[in-house]
């Protein structure tokens, strides 16, 4: 079937006989993440003027080549899918941007491994781990990376976070936060054997991915500066106490300092820092034009990144007033309560009711009781 995407007209495969779509070649629910891509590309020109080159690693229909050629980059897309090399040709070649681009029937490690790309964006199905190495060894400035296996990611399946991110990840009530930290992680620490330090400039959680655009220094000291950024999260899953610990090494909290509880979790090694750079996300949210099928919600989307806060975790404000038995109310008040109150605070991208804030669990519900009298 014909679809259109960001003014490019591409040949996709239609479903499959039993209705499930075959997400492998292209996926609708993915032009969020694709929209912004092109946004950020554009955005990321202005910030490092001599990027030319863009690997597009896993290219299936090879969308998001077509786009960024299309774009003016100097495009190559890779995929061991015969099928998928085809019907990224052929894609290229009805957008007219085959002299734009090139297309490598091959491993895309093996190719990351024997030539040297200004941009690589690694869109797996599942973790992107296995293509992180080559990436980091031969990217110059920026790797962009998608990670749909949210569940290992987040802690609810696991084993499989453990293996596949090097990392105890926890399934907390920031669960989407979870995945965001221990991703970033296990890419710094990829990228650090390499002597490469990595800076999140954007990062989202969004549906069931994770996509993050992280700025190349290829210096020791900046990886060294990456690894600083690491560190442990404990979490009492009685009363929702959580706190940041820096380093590698764990000192986990026997019991909860706030309630007392023994039910306390590790999670780790997490990326503390910034997951993005506010004046580069106002940038990217310059660069979506309305002609994008996701202009508002891409538009909205920065407009939260830009104002929240550097907190590793976010609240549920109905999570929390439901389990102190409170009533909730609008969420420009609540926040407006808490500033009152001498805390920083701001939404969250990860939900409607998701907040950020310096403010502890018991500063919060003080400054919640307090406007409810």
């Amino acid at each position: 079937m014909r679809v259109t995407e960001g003014g490019v007209e591409l040949e996709v495969p239609g479903e499959q006989t039993d209705g499930v779509e075959e997400a492998v070649f292209y996926n609708p629910r993915q032009e969020l993440n694709r929209d912004l891509t092109i946004a950020t590309l554009r955005a990321y020109c202005d910030r490092e003027e001599r990027a030319e080159s863009y690997l597009d690693a896993m290219t299936a229909s090879g969308i998001r080549g077509v786009r960024a050629a299309a774009d003016g980059w100097d495009v190559t897309c890779c995929d061991v899918n015969e099928d998928a090399i085809e019907l990224a040709r052929d894609n290229l070649e009805r957008n007219d941007c085959e002299d734009q681009a090139t297309v490598e029937h091959r491993n895309v490690n093996a190719l990351m491994h024997d030539s040297t790309f200004d941009v690589i964006d690694l869109d797996p199905y599942g973790t992107p781990m296995p293509f992180a190495d080559a990436a980091f060894a031969n990217c110059r400035d920026l790797v962009c990376v998608t990670a749909t296996d949210t569940a290992p990611m987040c802690g609810a399946h696991f084993n499989s976070g453990v293996r596949s991110y090097s990392a105890v990840p926890r399934n907390t009530d920031y669960h989407a936060e979870m995945g965001v930290r221990i991703l970033v992680s296990a890419l710094a620490r990829s990228a650090a054997r390499f002597d490469v330090g990595v800076e999140p400039i954007l990062t989202h959680a969004t549906s069931h991915y994770v996509r993050t655009y992280l700025e190349l220094e290829h210096k020791p000291t900046a990886a060294d500066a990456a690894i600083d950024e690491l560190g442990h999260l404990y979490h009492c899953e009685d009363c929702l106490y959580r706190e940041a610990d820096p380093g590698l090494i764990a000192d986990p909290l026997e019991t909860c300092p706030h309630c007392g509880g023994n039910r306390m979790l590790t999670a780790g090694p997490v990326w503390l820092g910034p997951v993005r750079d506010p004046e580069f996300v106002a940038a990217v949210r310059a660069e979506v034009p309305d002609t994008f099928g996701t202009a508002d919600n891409a538009r909205d989307l920065c407009e939260t990144l830009e104002a929240e806060l550097d907190e590793p975790t976010h609240y549920d404000q109905h999570k929390l007033c439901r389990q102190w038995g409170l009533p909730a109310n609008a969420m420009d008040e609540f926040l407006a309560d808490l500033r009152d109150a001498g805390y920083a605070a701001s939404r969250a991208h990860y939900g409607g009711t998701t907040f950020k804030t310096d403010a502890s669990v018991s500063e919060i519900r003080a400054a919640t009781e307090e406007n409810l009298d």
